[in-house]
């Protein structure tokens, strides 16, 4: 080696071995908590340990945390301290705050501080608290017995809580609330972005609005200076109906709410739910509507249940009772234990209990189907009480033998007894075609009697008004009103064209079953 290249060998040496004796110090120096400044200081012994008691305008330091007090006990040896009366803490240009008292730990950069706390995150939120721990290597503020954190929105209360400092994300837990100037929130568990302002729900939360409406959810987010709400599985209010689904968008700027998947609307004053796959609430318009594989469900007194299908169906809130409806469209089908249906399209005001149903409307009940221009049912207790059929009646009734009994009118109006059929009231330009059956007898022993139903005739009458009477359903006698025209006409005399008519159609297989109107890809 040259002495040239011994010489830099030599220098380079010294050079590492002073940096390395410089950076452990500048670490060590970095730990210290350091003395600032104090009006007068006391030399004590506590327990047999030494610490100095600083009174007056008492400074301390630590990198960029400076410590301000009005008194102090300074364990140098220990890099602790405990400080007294209206305790002030800055760290950087980003934290400030203030306390009655104070326990800090130089090595471990833990203060806890305690009695009137107020953290601040410089521009962004204000935290109060009587117990805080501040945890200045995680940056993380933390309380318990009780926090408020304040900004220009929103304030929010728990019994514990912590404070992420650089995301500014605070998690609040155990007796959440939340005040804001549009809502009032509960939970048990809650994190709020206090620079983005968007609330995360972590577990169950009930939110209700001012104006005294309710929701609930269960996890997703809530912005609230876009006042914007993305929710899973979550419920909100609306007038009439608490809908939820598995997704919810919620946008209280535009009163506009949308839920997706497994949709339902439960009806707060009645024994109705509506499901089905997507929906919306226009709160401003007060129109709800849910669609794909929509259904509603309706129980009555007696536990038995309405189920209505349709493409769409719509909902109008209104604060007038009478106009309140629940309207279906297209492809609309009906099916109760004792009536089924079909129709274009559908109406029904709960003011009066009525279901409208209009476009080549038919109603099935027990054996009697029933058709006309427009049909309107009469609920009464939550059960059928009247059908009402306007223009061009037709209803029909297969007996049990393969015979049609047919009325025919301009108006009719089926009155029902106990879910079944009592008696058809016909008005204007009525007609009825009514078979007559004998019972014979053919055999006869003492442990049997076999008996044959036939058809002796059919009786033809043309009347403006009638009666139609009914007994389980089928139909029993007829009553005739302003010069009735009847004839009975024996089977042998009868003609095929004369049995029927005009504007006959039996539809019977166009009766939906329950499995039709509630398919499994809606349950």
């Amino acid at each position: 080696m040259s002495q040239r290249q011994s010489k830099f060998a030599s220098k380079s040496f010294f050079f590492l071995s002073v940096l390395a004796l410089m950076i452990p110090g500048e670490a060590f120096a970095q730990r210290k908590v350091k003395l600032k400044q104090a009006d007068n200081a006391f030399g004590s012994i506590r327990n047999g340990e030494r610490f100095d008691r600083l009174v007056g305008n008492v400074i301390f330091e630590q990198n960029t945390t400076t410590i301000y007090c009005d008194s102090a006990h300074f364990f140098r040896s220990k890099n602790q301290l405990d400080a007294f009366g209206r305790v002030h803490i800055t760290e950087g240009d980003s934290v400030d705050i203030t306390a009655l008292s104070l326990s800090y730990d130089g090595n471990k950069k833990i203060a806890k501080l305690r009695k009137k706390v107020v953290f601040v995150k410089l521009g962004i939120a204000r935290l109060y608290t009587d117990f805080l721990d501040y945890y200045r290597i995680k940056n993380e503020a933390r309380y318990f017995n009780g926090g408020k954190l304040v900004d220009t929105t929103n304030t929010l209360t728990s019994r514990k809580g912590y404070y992420d400092i650089p995301v500014n994300l605070a998690s609040f837990k155990s007796e959440v609330v939340g005040v804001n100037p549009d809502y009032t929130l509960t939970s048990d568990t809650l994190q709020y972005n206090s620079k983005t302002r968007v609330i995360y729900f972590r577990d169950t939360t009930l939110v209700k609005g001012k104006d005294g409406k309710k929701a609930l959810y269960k996890n997703g987010t809530y912005n609230t200076v876009q006042k914007l709400s993305l929710l899973e599985q979550g419920e909100f209010e609306t007038i009439s109906y608490r809908m939820k689904g598995d997704q919810n968008f919620l946008d209280d700027v535009k009163k506009f709410y949308t839920s997706k998947g497994r949709v339902s609307m439960i009806s707060k004053e009645e024994k109705l739910t509506i499901f089905g796959d997507d929906g919306f609430y226009d709160k401003k318009r007060g129109i709800s509507k849910v669609y794909g594989n929509a259904y509603v469900t309706k129980i009555d007194d007696q536990g038995d249940t309405l189920f209505l299908s349709a493409d769409t169906l719509v909902s109008i809130e209104n604060t007038n009772p009478k106009k309140k409806r629940l309207l279906a469209y297209n492809k609309v089908k009906i099916f109760k234990t004792n009536m089924q249906g079909s129709a274009d399209s559908l109406a029904y005001v709960a003011a009066d209990s009525t279901l409208h149903l209009y476009r080549q409307p038919i109603l099935w009940s027990d054996d009697n189907q029933m058709t006309a221009d427009s049909i309107r049912i009469l609920l009464k207790n939550k059960e059928i009480d009247r059908i009402y059929m306007v223009n061009n009646s037709f209803v029909i009734s297969q007996d049990s033998i393969g015979n049609f009994n047919q009325i025919k009118g301009r108006k009719m109006t089926a009155y029902f007894d106990r879910q079944n059929i009592d008696h058809v009231s016909v008005l204007g330009n009525g007609e009825s075609l009514y078979y007559a059956l004998e019972e014979k007898e053919l055999i006869k022993t003492d442990s049997m009697i076999l008996k044959l139903m036939i058809t002796m005739g059919m009786n033809k009458m043309i009347c403006s008004n009638m009666r139609i009477n009914f007994i389980k359903g089928r139909v029993n006698n007829v009553s005739f009103y302003i010069k009735p025209d009847a004839q009975l006409i024996p089977i042998h005399e009868l003609k095929n064209e004369n049995r029927t008519l005009k504007g006959f159609a039996w539809r019977r297989k166009e009766k939906p079953t329950k499995s039709q109107v509630v398919t499994k890809s809606r349950t």
